[in-house]
C-alpha cells in the first residue's frame, strides 16, 4: 500500500490497514469487514498512549490531565491527525458515500485515524504504536504545529472583543440533497472576510470559517484583529 510506504511501515499484514481504511458503505457493497472494530481498539490504544505521555511529562493533577487528554483525542484532533497523515486519500467508500464527499467528512476522517492505530497495534504491538504516535502526533503537539481550540467561534470572539470590532458569519451557499447538504460560510470582521469554511451543517461551517480566520491571524499581528 502506498500509504504504508509513505509512513515507513513494513508489514506482512497489509489487510489490517486496508480494513482500517474501509468504510461500512464500501464494506457492505463488497461483503467485507469495515474499520469499525479497529476503530474501537484504536480508541483505547490512543487514550492509553496519551495518558502515559501526560503522566510522564507533566505534573498536573488528574482533572487537568483528563481535560488535556480529551483535547488530544477529540474528533477535531483526530480529524487533524488523519488529514496530516493523508489517510483520507486512501479511504474506501461506497458509491453513495463517495459522491457525497465522504473522504472529507469530519467524523469519517477522524474515525479512520483510530482504526489505523488499531491496525498498527495488532500488527506491531504497543511499543511500536507508541513510537509512531510520538513521532507523528506528539511532536506536532509539542511543537505547536497543531492546536485544538475546540470552540473556534468563541476564541475568535474573544480576539475581536478586545478591539470592539464587529463580527459576522454569513452562509454563502448551500447545496446537495436535503438529507446531506453542504454549507459554505464566511466570517467577516468589520466587513472584511477573514475566513471561510465548508461543512455539512451551518454550525460546523461557521466553526471551520472561524478556524480559518484564526489560522490566518497566526501569521499576522493579532493586535490587528
Amino acid at each position: 500500500m502506498e500509504i504504508l510506504n509513505k509512513l515507513n511501515i513494513a508489514t506482512q499484514n497489509e489487510y489490517l490497514y486496508e480494513t482500517a481504511l474501509t468504510h461500512s458503505s464500501y464494506a457492505n457493497e463488497k461483503g467485507i469487514e469495515s474499520y469499525e472494530r479497529l476503530e474501537y481498539l484504536g480508541d483505547a490504544v490512543l487514550e492509553l498512549v496519551m495518558s502515559e505521555y501526560l503522566y510522564k511529562n507533566t505534573n498536573e493533577k488528574e482533572g487537568v490531565m483528563t481535560k488535556t487528554r480529551a483535547n488530544y483525542v477529540c474528533e477535531e484532533a483526530l480529524y487533524e491527525y488523519s488529514k496530516d497523515l493523508e489517510l483520507n486519500k486512501y479511504l474506501k467508500l461506497g458509491k453513495g458515500e463517495s459522491e457525497n464527499g465522504g473522504k472529507y467528512r469530519k467524523a469519517i476522517v477522524a474515525d479512520i485515524f483510530e482504526a489505523f492505530i488499531g491496525a498498527l497495534f495488532l500488527d506491531k504491538g504497543y511499543i511500536a504504536t507508541k513510537d509512531f504516535i510520538n513521532i507523528h502526533i506528539i511532536k506536532m503537539i509539542e511543537n505547536k504545529e497543531i492546536t485544538f481550540l475546540g470552540d473556534y467561534k468563541s476564541t475568535l470572539q474573544e480576539f475581536v472583543q478586545t478591539d470592539k470590532r464587529s463580527l459576522e458569519y454569513v452562509i454563502l451557499n448551500e447545496e446537495g440533497p436535503s438529507h446531506d447538504k453542504t454549507f459554505t460560510a464566511v466570517v467577516k470582521i468589520d466587513d472584511i472576510i477573514y475566513g471561510k469554511g465548508v461543512a455539512h451543517s451551518k454550525k460546523e461551517a461557521e466553526q471551520e470559517a472561524a478556524k480559518d480566520a484564526l489560522t490566518k491571524c497566526a501569521y499576522e499581528n493579532k493586535d490587528n484583529l
